[in-house]
């Protein structure tokens, strides 16, 4: 498996955006694989992430949180050195204004990464990661929240793909080496589960599959879906 010094290794000390950053989970696999970087900004529209990314690099000098739309971003064109988004392609509407907002605020011969769960060619466990994530979308879609099921690994490629990047690299990330069955993940899973499942109130369809998927998961086992990382640099 490709670590993140395999994948970011060769960067140069950078000026970084990650997008729809949350608690700000991603940098922390970007501060895994970064040389340097002279700063790390994370942005998201939804300020609760805040507090939990200000406390998980508080021992970080340069890295900040800041609430902005990623379809309208504030910043210059060509400002960072590094644009990125993990795991949130899905939740757009349309993720193409973004990615063209991420690839106008990066600079020529900068590198703009992405990186995103996808739905096929999973075995067995990872494809419970997949169910799973659907059927939570499922949920958030039914109470107004936009939150699509994930793409496929060719839906991935050709979307960035049509940007024009150059030297694009893909990276499947994947780990399954872990006890699908341990119990202490288990007991992780059927808490979030349950409270899915409090959320189908009027919706016993979805009512019904998280019953079946929380069962299932205890049969099958669970390990994360691969992710596939793209990354490429923006024409000088």
């Amino acid at each position: 498996m490709h670590t993140p010094k395999d994948i970011l290794g060769h960067l140069p000390k950078v000026r970084v955006l990650d997008i729809a950053t949350g608690g700000g989970g991603f940098i922390r696999f970007l501060l895994d694989g970064l040389p340097g970087y002279s700063e790390i900004i994370g942005i998201d529209t939804n300020p609760r992430g805040e507090a939990a990314f200000v406390s998980a690099f508080k021992e970080k000098p340069g890295i900040h949180f800041q609430v902005m739309n990623a379809q309208h971003l504030t910043f210059d064109s060509n400002s960072f050195d590094l644009v990125c988004v993990s795991n949130s392609l899905h939740h757009f509407d349309d993720p193409l204004p973004v990615l063209r907002e991420m690839e106008r605020v990066l600079c020529p011969g900068g590198y703009f990464l992405v990186n995103e769960m996808y739905r096929d060619n999973q075995t067995e466990t990872q494809m419970m990661h997949v169910e799973l994530h659907h059927w939570w979308a499922a949920i958030d879609r039914a109470t107004g929240v936009v939150h699509n099921e994930t793409y496929s690994r060719e839906e991935l490629v050709k979307t960035i793909e049509a940007l024009g990047l150059s030297e694009i690299k893909l990276y499947d990330l994947s780990d399954t080496s872990d006890d699908p069955h341990s119990p202490e993940l288990l007991n992780e899973l059927n808490p979030g589960i349950d409270r899915y499942i409090q959320r189908t109130e009027g919706h016993p369809e979805l009512q019904a599959r998280g019953e079946q998927l929380k069962q299932r998961v205890n049969e099958i086992g669970f390990h994360s879906a691969t992710s596939l990382l793209i990354l490429g640099e923006k024409h000088v």
